[in-house]
């Protein structure tokens, strides 16, 4: 059995990824920033489906953190993952018109959306390689959960969307880095889901999304994007690194 690590996987779209990611009988290390108590019913809920769980408490914000999520995923997979979903993310913790952006949240969003995902990445990257080397048959990839705010723009949020581009770019820098040694980079590109982050402005989106906003009008949920998650790590994706997969609901299709 193969081991994936979720980022941020305990709740919203990362448990989406971690459930749909159990049901296909991989274990899991889930990622958070809460002490591990306080998550034992979602923790209890993946091992319901037969696979084994364990929690790598850390923020990947920081050095400190970073180090701490890869010796505990390294450690209960006995050696390297086989899967990274990076998922984790904050948003600005005051949406602000792009004139009236402070340094603390633009840095406090881009190292947790960027920079550290980025270090992350590497981390385990360098991990995914050396395991290869030691066992050609070994397998890995890395599947990057950005946002559709890589190219659509808010600007009350100036921050967070400077940081999902760059996520973007991160995609396609390691995808053509660790291509040549059989480790495919995916991105994941959500739309308006519906979680605790955007539970903030549900009343906005209601009326955003039953004015035509989506081509499918709903909201989309964690589920959709798990099951995508889920196709690119069976491997369904051969050929196809480094590429975007939309779940927008048609959000961003450019319509007349």
């Amino acid at each position: 059995m193969k081991t994936a690590l979720v980022t941020g996987g305990s709740r919203g779209i990362g448990f989406g990824i971690a459930t749909a990611l159990a049901k296909e009988g991989w274990n899991l290390v889930i990622n958070g920033v809460r002490a591990e108590e306080s998550i034992t019913g979602p923790l209890d809920e993946l091992r319901a489906h037969g696979v084994q769980v364990g929690y790598a408490r850390g923020d990947i914000g920081s050095v400190e953190g970073r180090a701490g999520i890869v010796a505990a995923a390294s450690e209960f997979a006995g050696g390297s993952i086989n899967l990274l979903v990076n998922n984790a993310g904050v948003a600005p913790k005051v949406r602000a018109d792009l004139l009236e952006t402070t340094e603390e949240s633009y840095d406090w969003v881009v190292d947790t959306n960027l920079t550290g995902v980025f270090f992350l990445t590497q981390a385990f990257a360098k991990g995914m390689l050396a395991a290869k080397q030691a066992d050609s048959s070994f397998e890995a990839a890395i599947v990057n959960i950005t946002s559709i705010s890589a190219t659509v723009v808010s600007i009350n949020r100036g921050e967070y969307c400077i940081a999902k581009a760059g996520f973007g770019m991160l995609t396609q820098l390691f995808a053509a880095r660790l291509g040549g040694d059989g480790i495919p980079v995916y991105e994941v590109r959500p739309g308006v889901i519906k979680t605790d982050m955007t539970s903030g402005v549900t009343d906005k989106y209601d009326k955003l999304i039953a004015e035509g906003l989506c081509v499918q009008p709903r909201w989309g949920f964690p589920d959709d994007i798990g099951k995508s998650v889920a196709a690119l790590a069976r491997g369904d994706f051969p050929f196809s690194t480094g590429q975007v997969v939309m779940v927008d609901g048609g959000l961003t299709m450019p319509r007349l």
